[in-house]
Formats: structure tokens, C-alpha cells, sequence
């Protein structure tokens, strides 16, 4: 069977969805939610993991879509494979389990071994036309929600990831309560948000170091790093973030370096580096980390003073 536009109309129209308890719309907000991702260029290959951006999408046409039910990504996402065009990546050392028939339904358990989900390739060169696009979202509209296409169309027009980062940004951040951290989902947004907030107001470099690399997917070197590890204080607040390489964030978290109240550098005194094509941590002694470009962001004096009497407690 030719797998054209016409078959894969089918399919959308057709999905395999639960009837249990009324239609259960959870296959075709994930198609939707992909699709929006990649109107958006934001799903760029034909590699579709559980980001940030997926979840809140996902979350966002949800919230509007199906108010009763609670959502779960991960029930589409392992479930869409039976519709025949939808597959697993395993991550290595999980073949045999994703082959297998164990049911793999939760956002963690997908993260840890699924590496990313991926389309037929007629199907995501269709989704990447915007004729054959707006085909198929039409279909997934009609067939599943035909009495809310002028909603859908509005909520289409969202990044609802983006949204989330300039609420947040507004703000400076947020402090939150521990209930609020109860679903895993959310707290995956969350996460990703503060991270991508503090990396973009140091300019994607790294504070110690000055390192930047970007590519054409817009992937970076840096990660937004917690001063006050958010697993004791739940703090995002963008002054209690730092932009830092991979190797730095690493040194950051175990207390190989720290940093006075002026923002100069503290290196503990009992590393033995060998590093002949890079900067040793033990050269920035004493010198400044690069700042945000606006004072608000600069790292709060209280996180400092925590990262640094612990730095200090470790040297001890």
C-alpha cells in the first residue's frame, strides 16, 4: 500500500484510541502538539523526544481540550506505536525492553529508555509541507474535535513553552511550594524554563570560562545551573542561576570552585589538574565571572554566601 497523504489521512481519522470512558483524546493532542512543533521548526529531524516544549504543548491543548482528565504525555507517546507509523528508539541496554511487551507509560520510564520516537519518513516529509500539514492537522481537528476548531486553531497560535519562559522571566523567577512539584510533567517545564532563562541572559556562555558554541538547531554548550540546589530550596529565581559549560557546572556542583561576594573566583586548593588543550579551573583564581548584561540577574548575595560556607565546610 502506497503510504501517501490519502493513507495517512486515514490514519489520523482512524486512531486506536481508548473508548473505556468516552473517546479518550490523548493520540490526537500529541500528533497536534507535534505538529505545532514543527510548524514552529522547533522539531526539526525526524527525532521526537519528551522535551519541554512537547510536554508543554501537549499540557496546553489538554488543559483546553479535555478539562476532567488528568493528562499523562506518556500514555500517546508509548501507545501511538500501534497505529503503525510511530516507533521507539531505544536508548543502549534497552532493546530488549522496548521490543518487548512491557507497557512503558510514564514520562521517566520513557526518558530512561526510549532515546526518541520517530515518524514514518513519508509521513514526516508530509508534516513538513504546509499544505500536506495543515491536511492532516484539518483531519485530526474534524475527527476528534469537530465542535472546538475555532479553539484549536486559537490555541495552534501559542508557544505555549515560550509563554511559560516570559511569565517567568516577568517575575524573576519563582519560588516554589512542594506541592507544585508533585507532577512530574510539570516540573520537566518548569526545569527546562528556568535553565533556558538564565543560559539566554548570559548571553549562552559560560560565567568561569566565556565558552559558547551554538549550532543550527539551536542547541548550546552551556546549562543553567542552581546556585541553591533546588532539590533543598525550590528556588528559581533567575538570581539563583548560573550559565555554565558542562564541565564547569559539574566542578560548580561539587565545590570545586566558588565565588566572593565582589563575583571573583575561589578555587579549592587540592585539585591536580593536567588540561593541555584547555584552561585550567586553578588560572581563574581570583579573577571575575562574565555578568548578565542587566544587574537583576546578577547572582543573589544569600546564594553565594550558601554555595561559599559550603565550599568552604568541604576544604575544610
Amino acid at each position: 500500500m502506497t503510504r501517501d497523504l490519502s493513507y495517512y489521512c486515514r490514519k489520523f481519522a482512524k486512531l486506536n484510541v481508548s473508548r473505556s470512558s468516552g473517546v479518550a483524546p490523548n493520540k490526537p493532542i500529541l500528533l497536534l502538539s507535534i505538529i505545532e512543533l514543527i510548524s514552529q521548526g522547533q522539531i526539526r529531524q525526524n527525532q521526537i523526544t519528551l522535551s519541554a516544549e512537547l510536554i508543554a504543548t501537549f499540557l496546553n491543548l489538554w488543559s483546553n481540550l479535555e478539562p476532567v482528565r488528568q493528562p499523562n504525555i506518556g500514555l500517546p507517546f508509548f501507545h501511538l506505536r500501534g497505529d503503525g507509523f510511530w516507533y521507539h528508539y531505544p536508548k543502549p541496554g534497552f532493546e530488549l525492553l522496548i521490543n518487548s511487551h512491557v507497557k512503558i507509560r510514564t514520562v521517566s520510564a520513557l526518558q530512561q529508555t526510549v532515546e526518541y520516537a520517530y515518524l514514518d519518513q513519508e509521513l514526516f516529509e508530509l508534516l513538513w509541507n504546509p499544505d500536506s500539514r495543515a491536511t492532516l492537522t484539518g483531519i485530526l481537528i474534524s475527527t476528534w474535535f469537530s465542535d472546538k476548531t475555532q479553539q484549536i486553531e486559537q490555541l495552534l497560535q501559542v508557544d505555549a513553552f515560550q509563554e511559560i519562559q516570559e511569565r517567568l522571566r516577568s517575575q524573576g523567577g519563582k519560588v516554589y511550594q512542594p506541592e507544585e512539584l508533585e507532577d512530574e510533567q510539570t516540573s520537566i517545564v518548569r526545569d527546562a524554563a528556568f535553565r533556558k532563562i538564565v543560559i539566554s541572559v548570559y548571553e549562552y556562555r559560560c560565567a568561569l570560562c566565556g565558552l559558547q558554541i551554538l549550532n543550527s538547531l539551536g542547541q548550546n554548550i552551556v546549562d543553567g545551573a542552581h546556585i541553591k540546589p533546588f532539590s533543598q530550596f525550590y528556588d528559581d529565581r533567575i538570581n539563583n542561576g548560573l550559565s555554565l559549560c558542562k564541565n564547569h557546572h559539574w566542578a560548580f556542583d561539587r565545590f570545586w570552585f566558588t565565588l566572593n561576594d565582589n563575583y571573583t573566583i575561589v578555587v579549592a586548593d587540592d585539585l591536580r589538574e593536567d588540561s593541555p588543550h584547555a584552561t585550567p579551573i586553578r588560572a581563574f583564581q581570583n579573577q571575575s565571572i562574565i555578568l548578565p548584561a542587566h544587574e537583576q540577574y546578577y547572582p543573589r548575595q544569600d546564594t553565594l554566601e550558601w554555595h561559599r560556607q559550603a565550599f568552604f565546610e568541604r576544604v575544610a
